[in-house]
């Protein structure tokens, strides 16, 4: 990836990057509207610098954009994902990049190589990974896709490559799952750290502290789980796994997000009726089927709650960053939501994340719609710019100007001489930021 070079990329993988960029940069300004990151960023006391905090009216220090632009890209859940990397390729390497890029006041072709670092070498990380039951994706597998964005962009040797890759493998944090299901925002943090970690590693290796020793299959495999090394070279330079992600339009854990859609179809159908839902089954592979939680604290709880993301789907016809956490007809449905596992969908993966739902009505009737794979999946039914677009004018309806600031961005990047000040543009003004929050 040392030597990766954005002018022979294929047309199709720098268009998919153009859209998976204006997603993350999109969604991570819905992330800072949120009130919570607006009190964080007032309490962090990040000194100015030549970074932007995304959506957040300021340009900070490159450590503090890295660690706030990543957690405020996950807090909702919105963020692109990847199924065969089982997480968030670039979740866990663009906010380290961008705000190094914007710190070295790099090329557009530069950071487009960077991006693609970033994404391909956390794809593959996280195919090679098979996390022990209970690990959370975040802030493990990719940090090494943080590390080689960040080693790109500072234009290191392929062995300095190798070893801040390593490095940030080996800053692999062990976070549970039931984090999130319980609704602890240090789920979010991890990202963060992923991001910091990432340029720490890469600073180590550009001063000739890093080595490669293989600390990435002791970390990710002897301690984490099992750690397949053949995955990351496998179709090297053929296969390019930013093509084969998914944008999601639910704010919910993308298990999730084929059950709402499926419920979502299932509205329109003449025989559905919300009120008159007795008990709702839904059929998962083995990944999702654990999200049965029926009560929920916060919205990071909801998100990983397969009863009330259905549920609210059921009675409202949307699950968003808005959606209601309190309403009395939704918590009362999501009691009777029922989640289990079925061998013929886990069977499926990964190239599918089915699921199977039926709706059981009060006077006997049933409806049923089985779903391969979530809407905005490269496979089943991919979002077009104009999809994406949409979605975020819709999430940031006070915002126009940002969406079209990431739009034009996203679009002239592999072209600019140098984007400092471009992405310093997307931090808006402290005047944009108040009015958000």
């Amino acid at each position: 990836m040392s030597g990766l070079d954005a002018g022979s990329v294929p047309d199709a993988v720098i268009e998919r990057l153009s859209l998976v960029l204006l997603d993350v940069l999109g969604v991570t300004a819905v992330g800072a509207s949120l009130p919570d990151h607006g009190a964080l960023r007032q309490v962090w006391g990040a000194p100015a610098g030549p970074a932007p905090l995304i959506g957040g009216g300021r340009t900070v220090s490159t450590d503090a954009a890295a660690w706030l632009n990543a957690m405020a890209l996950v807090s909702l859940e919105l963020d692109e994902g990847n199924k065969f990397a089982k997480g968030h390729p670039a979740a866990h390497g663009f906010p380290a990049v961008l705000a190094l890029a914007a710190e070295l006041d790099s090329s557009g072709a530069e950071t487009v190589a960077a991006l693609l670092a970033a994404y391909e070498v956390a794809s593959r990380f996280g195919r090679a990974t098979s996390a022990r039951p209970g690990v959370h994706p975040h802030g493990n597998w990719g940090v090494a896709g943080s590390a080689a964005g960040c080693a790109r962009l500072l234009g290191l040797s392929a062995e300095a490559t190798a070893a801040a890759i390593d490095t940030g493998a080996g800053m692999a944090i062990a976070g549970h799952f039931d984090s999130a299901t319980d609704g602890n925002p240090v789920r979010n943090a991890w990202m963060g750290a992923s991001a910091m970690s990432g340029l720490a590693a890469a600073r180590m290796a550009a001063a000739g502290m890093a080595r490669n020793t293989g600390t990435a299959a002791l970390s990710l495999g002897t301690l984490l789980g099992q750690f397949d090394s053949a995955q990351l070279i496998d179709d090297l330079g053929a296969r390019w796994d930013i093509t084969r992600g998914y944008f999601k339009r639910h704010a919910s854990c993308s298990f999730t997000h084929p059950a709402a859609d499926a419920l979502l179809d299932l509205r329109g159908e003449p025989g559905f009726r919300a009120d008159g839902i007795a008990e709702i089954l839904v059929e998962s592979h083995a990944l999702g089927a654990g999200l049965t939680g029926t009560e929920w604290t916060n919205r990071l709880s909801a998100m990983f709650s397969t009863p009330f993301v259905v549920a609210t789907a059921a009675r409202t016809g949307h699950v968003g960053p808005d959606s209601a956490l309190d309403d009395p007809a939704v918590r009362a449905l999501a009691r009777r939501v029922r989640l289990v596992a079925a061998d013929d969908l886990t069977a499926r993966l990964p190239a599918e994340r089915a699921v199977r739902a039926t709706v059981r009505f009060a006077d006997g009737g049933t409806l049923t719609r089985e779903v391969p794979n979530p809407i905005g999946d490269a496979d089943h039914h991919p979002l077009s710019e104009q999809d994406v677009i949409a979605l975020l004018r819709g999430w940031l309806p006070r915002q126009p100007e940002f969406v079209d600031r990431a739009v034009a961005l996203s679009h002239a990047l592999p072209g600019l001489p140098r984007v400092g000040d471009a992405l310093r543009e997307l931090a808006g003004t402290e005047e944009e930021e108040k009015e958000t929050n």
